[in-house]
């Protein structure tokens, strides 16, 4: 694979997945442990559980991007401005999550949930910019 954005999306993917798919089995520990700053907040474990499911999937995503991207997107700037927006989603929306889960007051997240709307929209961006592109090279 010699297309850099491509490439970013793959590297991406796979170092998403190795700090997602471990979370997800730390809070099983913090779950089985009993321990009360995992157990005392039902916000805080939906909060953690939704990074751990969304950096999962969207991990899932880069690395499906990766393996289309150069066959799909046949222009190479479309391709990294997608590639961009792409990975920038999927940094900002499971860091939101897991962000408003921490330091979170009497039931509301912490101001760090304002990311995954952010996070939402580059990956819509994506989304959409991918599929226009798609579109025109076919």
């Amino acid at each position: 694979m010699n297309d850099l954005p491509t490439r970013r999306a793959l590297v991406f993917g796979w170092f998403l997945l190795a700090v997602c798919l471990p979370l997800g089995m730390t809070l099983e520990a913090l779950h089985a442990l009993k321990l009360p700053v995992y157990l005392d907040s039902t916000l805080r474990r939906e909060l953690w559980t939704l990074a751990h499911a969304h950096g999962t999937l969207l991990g899932i995503l880069c690395l499906s991007f990766a393996a289309v991207g150069e066959r799909s997107i046949p222009d190479a700037g479309a391709r990294a401005s997608t590639s961009r927006w792409l990975r920038t989603g999927a940094l900002l929306m499971p860091l939101g999550f897991f962000g408003g889960g921490v330091l979170n007051y009497e039931g509301d997240p912490s101001l760090a949930i304002l990311l995954v709307p952010l996070g939402g929209l580059c990956l819509l961006a994506a989304l959409v910019r991918a599929g226009f592109a798609a579109a025109r090279a076919g």
